[in-house]
């Protein structure tokens, strides 16, 4: 048996590794808090639970849901955007639902990265941008963030020999890892970039509906003309609190989504009935509860800020997602920070490298977790 070189090649992906950690000392008896990965853990609204039950009693809906979505869903989603962000959408043509934006946005590489190809990926940035680059068989190039630019990229700085091989261009606010946000003047940079040098944006806007502090988020299709050259990934996992049920969308240039759907019509057969007619009465019901729930996460933000100065840590407030990034005390190594904490206090914070080579000095701590664990989390360091 051979395995194909792209596998040979690939990194196998961190937070499937850092699973394979924790378990190790769960197996071992040890109450591990895990502060990695951003998975919600509350429940849906009760409606949207009920919407996947009741359709799942239906005996039609059960066989092959189809490769478009249903219409109810798209336009569902098209009304979405007209309302959050007053973007104009064809249901038809430019909106797509996915099996969870992640499939997308592995896929997209395979519709536009040939051999030689680069995609520009923001570095520290979601692992995935740049593993879609390398399964497709091309390459990426980092982009990287740093703190006294406000987390966002030099488009000036990338050299022109690598703009001559780019075709993609990635980038995501309310940021992962990092929490910071880009203003629409950002925003409209990068479309004016991606214009002139024939890229296509791919936005990640999974974030988009967890915010604090009273900041809204935008889509980069706002941006006049951003149609032309961007697609915009979302998800219900994060703003509805459905990570599990693997429902998410692409919306924006239908050139780019009719090519995306020709690899995806080659590679998986639709989402779930049921879980696309809950998906539908989310995005289209009652949006109040969002507000609440985002206290909860900002209070439990606010429990992690107050410990990490007594850790000699720092962050900026995050206004959006569902992490903070603590920048370490100088001189420490967060890798094997990370596996001394884990084995010795019970306790995960995801080293910043596992988003690229520009988190390192940084951690990600995720806010999935009650206060009452966080505060004991928080405890558990201190003893160190």
């Amino acid at each position: 048996m051979r395995v194909a070189n792209r596998i040979e090649n690939l990194p196998p992906y961190v937070f499937a590794t850092v699973e394979r950690r924790i378990a190790e000392q769960q197996a071992k008896g040890v109450d591990v808090i895990n502060l990695g990965i951003g998975s919600p853990d509350l429940a849906p609204p009760r409606h949207i639970i009920d919407a996947m039950y009741e359709s799942a009693l239906k005996p039609n809906t059960h066989g092959y849901a189809g490769y478009y979505g249903t219409p109810a869903l798209r336009k569902a989603t098209a009304d979405y955007y007209g309302k959050r962000f007053g973007v104009e959408l064809d249901p038809n043509s430019e909106v797509r639902p996915l099996i969870g934006s992640k499939e997308g946005l592995a896929n997209v590489a395979l519709a536009f990265i040939d051999q030689g190809d680069i995609a520009l990926a923001t570095d520290p940035g979601y692992p995935t941008y740049r593993m879609g680059a390398l399964m497709a068989g091309g390459d990426s190039y980092a982009l990287p963030l740093f703190q006294e630019n406000g987390w966002l990229p030099d488009f000036s700085a990338v050299p022109s020999d690598v703009l001559a091989m780019a075709t993609l261009l990635w980038l995501n606010y309310p940021n992962n890892p990092t929490g910071a946000v880009a203003p629409l003047s950002f925003l409209k940079e990068a479309v004016d970039f991606a214009a002139a040098n024939d890229l296509l944006i791919c936005y990640d806007n999974p974030y988009c509906d967890v915010t604090f502090d009273g900041y809204e988020a935008p889509s980069i299709l706002q941006v006049p003309g951003a149609k032309d050259v961007c697609i915009e990934f979302n998800s219900l996992s994060k703003t509805y609190n459905m990570a599990g049920w693997r429902v998410g969308m692409v919306v924006g240039n239908a050139e780019a989504i009719e090519a995306l759907t020709t690899v995806k019509t080659n590679i998986d057969s639709g989402i779930f009935r049921p879980i696309q007619d809950a998906a539908t009465v989310a995005l289209s019901g009652d949006q109040s509860w969002l507000a609440e729930r985002n206290l909860i996460y900002q209070r439990r933000r606010d429990v992690i800020l107050s410990w990490l100065p007594q850790l000699g840590m720092s962050a900026e407030p995050p206004k959006g997602g569902l992490y903070v990034w603590a920048k370490a005390p100088e001189g420490v190594d967060c890798e094997a920070f990370a596996l001394h904490v884990l084995e010795t206090a019970g306790v995960w914070l995801t080293p910043g490298t596992a988003f690229g080579e520009y988190g390192a000095g940084y951690f990600r701590i995720s806010i999935c977790i009650n206060e009452d664990r966080l505060r004991e989390a928080g405890e558990r360091l201190l003893r160190l």
